[in-house]
Order: structure tokens, then sequence, then C-alpha cells
């Protein structure tokens, strides 16, 4: 064979073997939250150390906690981070998560105009503040969507033995940030999680917070893996090293530090101080 030959021929191995060859893709954790801590940019925080730290690839799916888990039941994602206890304890009852942990907390706030037509801020609970609500027929947009704050918000009405149901009642099926603007426009109240509010107080919505501080409106937000013996294609073990690093102190850390114009949005659960 020539000498040109034989140099074409190793040319082209080598434009196949190294330029065509596709480079490796980093591996993908498929993760459910819900769009509290995507409008609140925690993600945008916390998700980048963490793939730059596995040379992996985190894509979201940010829905209310029903819906998440509802995703998990079908071994569409690998994990999931919510915030509705009930709903996470039934989900590993049933088989469908294993290892939950604790991550962080923030509250419920309510939020209404300024103007407090309702008086809702001079009620001494939060069912009582939803009751003088609904009393004054203001109007209320509600998540309807089987989120945390929806379950939440579902049991706050049961305290105040009230069937919420009218005009003034809108149910709305949206995420938090929706709600907190569509609350807005309508010159009505909601139920929000502080974190998402701090995110749109400035910006997006006049809305105050009416009433606050019920030891009712705790807001615990908790991680689970999805169980591979449900559903063997998920990827089990990056998943455990997500929960190891939001629940270990690079993870908390990121939560404890991350403000939004100076205010605390989530507190960790696991920090050392």
């Amino acid at each position: 064979m020539k000498k040109t030959s034989v140099l074409k021929v190793a040319l082209v191995l080598f434009y196949v073997l190294v330029v065509v060859q596709p480079v490796s893709a980093a591996e993908r954790l498929r993760m459910a939250t819900t769009t509290s801590t995507e409008n609140s940019g925690l993600l945008d925080q916390l998700l980048p150390p963490f793939e730059e730290l596995y040379d992996c690839q985190v894509a979201v799916i940010a829905v209310g906690t029903g819906k998440a888990l509802k995703i998990a039941e079908s071994g569409d994602v690998d994990i999931v981070l919510v915030h509705a206890r009930a709903l996470e304890d039934a989900f590993v009852a049933a088989g469908y998560g294993v290892n939950r942990h604790d991550v962080m907390y923030n509250d419920f706030v309510i939020l209404g105009p300024v103007d407090d037509p309702a008086d809702a801020a001079q009620a001494f609970s939060a069912a009582e503040a939803l009751a003088v609500i609904a009393d004054a027929q203001s109007p209320f947009v509600s998540r309807g969507d089987e989120s945390g704050t929806h379950q939440k918000e579902k049991q706050l009405w049961e305290q105040a033995d009230i069937s919420p149901e009218g005009q003034w009642y809108i149910e709305s099926g949206r995420g938090m940030g929706e709600v907190i603007v569509m609350a807005t426009q309508k010159d009505g109240y909601t139920l929000a999680d502080r974190g998402t509010y701090i995110a749109f107080k400035k910006e997006k919505t006049d809305l105050e917070i009416v009433f606050e501080g019920d030891d009712g409106l705790f807001n615990p937000y908790g991680v689970i893996a999805v169980n591979p013996q449900k559903h063997p294609h998920v990827k089990y073990d990056l998943a455990m090293k997500f929960v190891e690093f939001i629940t270990g102190p690079a993870g908390q850390e990121i939560i404890d530090d991350f403000k939004i114009d100076g205010e605390q949005v989530f507190f960790p659960m696991n920090l050392s101080r």
C-alpha cells in the first residue's frame, strides 16, 4: 500500500474514532420537586455544586407535591423534594419511596391586600383568619392542585369547619407564583409559602402578610429516593448521593446562606452550629 493511502486510512480512522465519536453524556438525575423550591430560586444555587461534584445533570420537574409524588410512583423520576409530610409518609409506606430525610423548613403565611378588608390580621389563629375571609366573601385564590400548600389550606378549612365554595373562592390549579399573581390581580387573599412570597413581593405583588406565626403553619421539606425495588431503572445510587449532599454540610450551608434581599428563605434542618 502506498504511503499516501496509509496516511488517508489513518486520517479516516482518527476522524471516526476521535472526531465523530460522541462524547459520553453526563449521568442525569431526574427530580420532581415543588414550585416553591423553583420559584424561590433555591435550586439555582443548590444544584450546580452537586452537578459539578458528581459530573451529572439534574433534570427538574417542578409541580405541586401531590403531582410530584404521583410522577415518582410511576418511576418517571429518581428522587423527590417535597413538603407535605402526610403524603410523604404514605408514599414511603406504599413502598414507592425509601430513605426519607428532613431537609429544611420555612412557614406558610396568609397574604392579603394592604387594607385587609376581611380583617384577617385580627384573627387569633390561621383557621380563624380563613374563617373571617370566608365570612366576608373576600376573593381567595387556592392552589387547588393537591400541592403541599393546598394540603395545608384544606387542613385549615377543616379546622374552621368550613367547606369553601362560591364565586369568592377560586380554585386555580396553578403553581404558587401564579397563584400569588392571581390573588394580586383580584385584590384578594391566598395561602403561600414564605419563600415564594419573598421572591415575588418586590416586583410581582403588593400583597402583604396579614397572618403569620401560627404553629400550624410550620412547613417542613423532605427528600425521598424512589424505591429501586419498585422501579429497577431508577438512578438510586445517584439519588442517594443527592440525599447525602442536600442533608450534609455542603447542601445545608447553601440552604442557610440562601437569602433574597437579605431575608432568610429556608432554614436547614441538619446544620450544626
